[in-house]
């Protein structure tokens, strides 16, 4: 088949528009609002994300900097001070510090996951009368602020248990559930389909192997967002330590230890700073390091009612 391409008077083809004729402009104005627009969109993406990084940026240098340095108004440090980080790592009470948020975290963590997973498989795939006020239930008790019952617990854990002093009365309770992980792990799982929950039935799965051979290496993402949410409130705990730890040095986490270090070193921001950033480091490399676990669990959460 021969195809026959018809020419205007000038010789461009019929139906384009020849160079330099009425489209051209508008292909011009297009590909200038599209540059425009890009560059629009970046630039509000990079000014946002300095936003967010030179308060870390500060942070950092800061606390490489002398303590005459980090009095003055200067941003880049003379000479690059290492051994502020060891002067803080050496401080009597840091590594106690440590590892007590360490076990409050980390075992706090597991004690959440491993209560709130039956509970959220209970609401989500079983079909029993009351499941729905249950749910109420855990919900309403989202909405409680922990000041409301500090005092009851308090008197119970303090003065009932004889635990004032440790961060027992703040590590015991995880072994219960937490309202907020069971409704997001309820939510993460209502995704995963019934037919595969069948299939292990039928092949003589009961629910516990079921929950453990089927559910959990479905649920593997929304368990990571649980967990990382856990760890992150129980290492940035402030509030807890304060009313159970207090009047014992030895049970203090790093939240509440770094008030003390900064006021036994109000004049020594470097050294303040670079305390700061051994806190944080942990969390940030944790979050860089599970952030699609932690970003996919978030995603399918909720997507089912």
């Amino acid at each position: 088949m021969t195809v026959r391409t018809v020419r205007t008077g000038r010789g461009a083809p019929a139906g384009r528009s020849a160079p330099g004729g009425r489209g051209a402009p508008a292909v011009r104005a297009g590909r200038r609002r599209a540059l425009l627009h890009w560059v629009g969109v970046h630039a509000l993406a990079v000014a946002a994300a300095l936003f967010f990084v030179l308060p870390f940026v500060f942070l950092l240098l800061t606390s490489l900097m002398s303590d005459q340095q980090a009095l003055t108004r200067e941003l880049w440090p003379r000479t690059w001070e290492w051994g502020n980080y060891a002067a803080v790592w050496h401080t009597p009470g840091f590594l106690t510090w440590w590892r007590n948020t360490l076990l409050y975290a980390g075992l706090g963590t597991v004690l959440t996951v491993v209560s709130s997973v039956p509970v959220a498989y209970a609401l989500a795939k079983f079909r029993f009368r009351g499941r729905r006020p249950a749910l109420l239930l855990v919900i309403a008790t989202m909405m409680l602020p922990p000041q409301v019952v500090v005092i009851p617990m308090y008197l119970f854990w303090a003065r009932e248990l004889g635990l004032s002093g440790t961060l027992w009365p703040l590590i015991l309770p995880m072994a219960f559930g937490d309202a907020f992980s069971v409704f997001l792990l309820r939510q993460f799982l209502l995704t995963i389909p019934d037919e595969y929950l069948d299939a292990a039935r039928v092949d003589g799965c009961g629910e516990l192997r079921t929950l453990l051979r089927v559910v959990l290496p479905m649920a593997r993402p929304g368990i990571a967002a649980v967990a990382l949410f856990q760890f992150f409130a129980a290492w940035n705990d402030y509030f807890g330590p304060q009313i159970y730890a207090s009047d014992n040095p030895a049970a203090w986490t790093l939240s509440y230890g770094l008030e003390s270090f900064k006021g036994a070193h109000h004049t020594n921001w470097n050294l303040t700073m670079a305390a700061t950033v051994l806190v944080m480091a942990p969390v940030i490399l944790l979050f860089f390091f599970a952030q699609k676990a932690f970003v996919e669990g978030i995603t399918l959460t909720g997507v089912k009612g």
